[in-house]
């Protein structure tokens, strides 16, 4: 995207990334700018803590993390960053994502990660807009639009 990112998107492999693509397809839709990271928590924590250490200071309002599995990536970033993070579980062919999902609501106190459903990219799309929206009215008329739409469909 050609603006300053506002969110960052971090998925552990890029096998995840079909999965995300109702994430980036609505910040498209909504016009927010994005960055967006292939780093896994256990095969690259260096690069996970770089770039979750680095990302207020890079202009990133929110953070997405998709995981699976263990599903640690939400809680990793969370731990180096003052960023509010949006969990996204990704549907495993172990336990059909409950793994991801437990992993992801099951942070200790002071670490929060917000969980969608598992698979809900889309809806952590829309999360990371209401967040940017509470301190930008540009972000909350696009949700309010959003939402109206959808109310006359």
């Amino acid at each position: 995207m050609a603006d300053k990112p506002l969110v960052g998107i971090i998925m552990g492999s890029k096998s995840d990334m079909p999965a995300m693509e109702g994430c980036t397809k609505q910040l498209e839709e909504f016009g927010v700018p994005y960055e967006l990271v292939v780093a896994s928590a256990h095969r690259a924590p260096a690069k996970v803590h770089e770039w979750a250490s680095t990302a207020a200071d890079r202009g990133i309002k929110v953070i997405i993390a998709a995981a699976g599995k263990a599903a640690h990536l939400g809680g990793v970033v969370a731990a180096y960053t003052p960023l509010p993070i949006v969990g996204v579980p990704m549907k495993t062919s172990d336990l059909g994502g409950m793994d991801s999902l437990l992993s992801m609501v099951q942070m200790p106190s002071g670490v929060p990660v917000a969980c969608v459903a598992i698979g809900g990219a889309k809806n952590a799309a829309i999360y990371a807009t209401q967040i940017l929206g509470a301190t930008d009215p540009t972000w909350r008329e696009v949700i309010v639009k959003f939402k109206q739409e959808m109310a006359e469909a």
